[in-house]
């Protein structure tokens, strides 16, 4: 192992700002990278120095290994962390760094080529001994008539989950209910994911029936030692995207704790796994658990780990990266003290089926207080740009139990005040008032189910070439607000405000405001 004296953020926003205050705190310079539109981001002001790239696009900018890896030279980087998303789970940019000197703070290329495959990663699961979904364990063949995958299909039993190989985050994934459905089904996951991740690979697996989103953080060290932490519990989804998280799970047992935690340590032995790294399972209603997949990096909800640990592990990450041993204590790891929850806040639009609602932001105010924490990544007068993922913070709440978890975090959304664009906050306001959340009773399918409901109609994913147009129309509206803002009402800060979310009516009406 080398030292690591400078490490450059191969990342943005508020992954990127979260990653930098961890090299402060260890005495560590930071280098940011942003693209153009990211000029005046607060990533690019966290950092001790800065980088540009060469265009806005994806590919111009923090996809573009190549132009990364130049400015970890000319910088005089020693490191890069990845964070997450982007090239944080891409084996190719991990060789790349070691091929450069750099040292990549993360797992290795073979742990990440190994997990990065869920078909693969199903084969190590079951040669660690932990249990599976029935499933397909490799992909399913390009050319495979749609007869022989349908009976593939029987076999396993519906309803069954078309998946990506590659990739996570919901894309390329597609629930069939039937065999009449497996056909379209199968060309449209394939299309996405061919799409989101170079790769039209797909495989089949039985969907559990009202499942629990549960995972198990981990670090690993180059000494041998795996550590397994407390549960997160990840059930409130919407089409396969997370969107609250909380630790511990409000159903674990200390039973299937210890089973989980276990069979998390051996998946992440057999395959030599370092750093920081995330086992997801699935726990059905007989308290049955299956490994889902393993994500290769720091994952966006490790922050309630931290709240109930005490652990900073982006820290860890970064010691664990220059060949030191893990010093934390494995029972204390695996006991929570007291209950964190996190909100993903997005600039998105609850209103009009969650499309992203690019724009400047005209004012902030974030919340504060006792057992709050906002993780962000924007300030006033910066613009969200189109180009990539839109959230905007991840505020979390700790309590001495659930209870007050839940109430420190409502108290913190009623506080937090976003102008010029929408955001989610409107939507967890009413959420987190839900009598199904505040008793614990949901699972993965629960908020989709009650969306839909509200709709009228399935919330299914929305096609890209209407989210990419509505991106664009609200952009344009964004711009046109902020260059003529005496033509629409004014928010009080000189600039247009946003109609109120219907989701604020609901609450009214329901009671819960």
């Amino acid at each position: 192992m080398s030292g690591v004296t400078k490490v450059l953020i191969a990342n943005r926003g508020e992954i990127a700002v979260r990653v930098a205050r961890a090299c402060r705190d260890l005495g560590i310079a930071s280098v940011a990278v942003y693209a153009p539109c990211d000029r005046e981001a607060l990533h690019v002001a966290a950092a001790g120095e800065a980088w540009p790239l060469a265009g806005n696009a994806p590919r111009e900018s923090y996809l573009d290994i190549a132009q990364l890896i130049d400015a970890a030279r000319r910088s005089g980087a020693d490191a890069v962390h990845p964070g997450y998303g982007f090239l944080a789970e891409n084996a190719a940019f991990a060789a790349a760094c070691g091929a450069a000197g750099l040292t990549f703070i993360g797992p290795s290329p073979a742990a990440i080529k190994a997990m990065g495959s869920k078909t693969a990663a199903r084969q190590a699961a079951i040669a660690a001994g932990a249990p599976v979904v029935p499933g397909t364990e490799t992909p399913l063949p390009a050319d495979a008539p749609d007869a022989e995958i349908a009976a593939v299909a029987a076999r396993i039993g519906y309803p069954v989950m078309l998946k990506a190989v590659a990739g996570g985050g919901g894309r390329g994934m597609r629930v069939v209910e039937s065999p009449e459905a497996l056909a379209g089904a199968l060309r449209a996951a394939r299309s996405e994911a061919a799409t989101a991740f170079g790769s039209a690979e797909v495989y089949l697996e039985r969907r559990l029936v009202g499942p629990r989103h549960v995972e198990v953080q981990l670090l690993a060290d180059h000494h041998g030692t795996v550590v397994p932490f407390v549960e997160r519990e990840c059930s409130i989804q919407r089409r396969h995207q997370k969107v609250v998280e909380e630790s511990p799970s409000p159903v674990m047992t200390r039973p299937l704790r210890q089973r989980m935690l276990a069979a998390a340590e051996a998946v992440a032995e057999s395959v030599g796994y370092t750093n920081a790294g995330t086992i997801e399972f699935l726990v059905d209603a007989a308290g049955d658990f299956y490994f889902l997949e393993m994500n290769t990096r720091l994952q966006v909800e490790h922050p309630v780990t931290e709240l109930v640990t005490g652990v900073d592990l982006v820290e860890w990450q970064i010691r664990i990266a220059r060949g030191e041993k893990l010093t934390i204590d494995r029972a204390r790891a695996a006991v929570p003290v007291g209950h964190a929850i996190e909100c993903r806040v997005y600039a998105e639009d609850p209103d009009a089926r969650f499309m992203p609602a690019p724009g400047l932001i005209t004012h902030l105010r974030q919340p504060s207080g006792p057992g709050i924490r906002d993780d962000g990544g924007v300030a006033a007068g910066f613009t969200v740009p189109v180009h990539y993922d839109s959230m905007i913070s991840k505020l979390a709440a700790w309590g001495s139990d659930r209870p007050q978890a839940i109430a420190r975090l409502r108290r913190a959304l009623d506080e937090y005040e976003v102008r010029g664009i929408r955001t989610t906050l409107p939507f967890f306001r009413w959420l987190l008032a839900q009598d199904d959340f505040v008793r614990a009773r949901f699972d993965t399918t629960t908020l989709d189910a009650e969306l839909a409901a509200r709709h009228g109609r399935p919330f299914v994913e929305t096609p890209p070439e209407a989210i990419r147009d509505a991106v664009v129309a609200t952009a344009l509206e964004a711009l046109a607000r902020a260059r003529h803002p005496a033509a629409a009402s004014a928010n009080g800060n000189g600039a247009a405000a946003p109609p109120a979310s219907r989701w604020t009516d609901i609450a009214r009406r329901e009671g819960l405001r």
